[in-house]
């Protein structure tokens, strides 16, 4: 597991010194739809809150691509993004079939948090034998990786909001999934406490990189207040049914 995440480290600093050199203005680049370098220096060195944000959106862009090559998708990403141009981004549905690949499903997620057996810290190796188990892309595992910036100990509960971002696609319906995945009530809607369900939505909101703190904090402290009975728990319907709760 060391390997690939060194070899990220590596394209992250070269990604620190491309982006200032690539011969476009940044007025072009501003001007671009959805770009993400606004202003550098008279230096031409770009500000670390700039370069939080780009990677960021490379984190969105990999977990939506799920590329078999990551490394060489990175490089071709972030020269796209420095030279102004359309990153190779696909969307979930122009993805290739995967043959011999199981698709991952809400099932076999819970199949495999049960595996996991409650434990908030897995090894990488162990996790990746479950994975690799139940037949899920591997590909998509090694995404998961190295967007989340994993190594050899993995935060679970981190680990399954990205596995489950590319199912749900909008932070509710992702958060609707780990809801049911972590759920162990049989009888009644998926429900989980309101402690997990505020770390999961405030993790993938920063991952996501296009929802303010601030929002987030709002929408917490209105469930939270508004919502959340005596017994602490969150129900699917009450982020997804409820007019006054707006996660995105």
């Amino acid at each position: 597991m060391g390997e690939p995440c060194t070899q990220l480290t590596r394209l992250v600093v070269w990604v620190i010194q491309l982006l200032p050199v690539c011969p476009v203005k940044t007025q072009e680049i501003m001007a671009r739809p959805g770009a993400v370098i606004t202003s550098c220096t008279n230096k031409q060195t770009c500000s670390l809150s700039k370069l939080r944000e780009v990677l960021k959106q490379y984190a969105k862009a990999a977990i939506q691509t799920q590329a078999p090559d990551l490394l060489q998708w990175s490089a071709d990403y972030f020269t796209a993004v420095a030279c102004g141009d359309t990153p190779p981004v696909k969307q979930g549905q122009e993805r290739g079939p995967w043959s011999k690949w199981k698709d991952l499903t809400p099932e076999l997620l819970k199949v495999l948090h049960q595996r996991v057996g409650g434990r908030l810290i897995i090894s990488a190796d162990e996790l990746a034998h479950m994975w690799k188990s139940l037949n899920l892309p591997k590909d998509l595992f090694a995404s998961v990786m190295d967007v989340g910036g994993f190594t050899e100990e993995i935060e679970w509960l981190k680990f399954l909001a990205l596995s489950c971002s590319p199912i749900g696609v909008s932070i509710a319906k992702t958060l609707k999934i780990i809801c049911e995945v972590l759920s162990g009530d049989h009888d009644g809607p998926p429900r989980i406490p309101f402690s997990t369900f505020q770390f999961l939505y405030t993790y993938i909101a920063e991952m996501d990189g296009e929802i303010s703190a601030s929002h987030v904090s709002r929408m917490l402290n209105y469930i939270e207040q508004e919502i959340i009975g005596p017994d602490g728990l969150i129900k699917v319907d009450d982020f997804t049914q409820n007019p006054w709760v707006r996660l995105e």
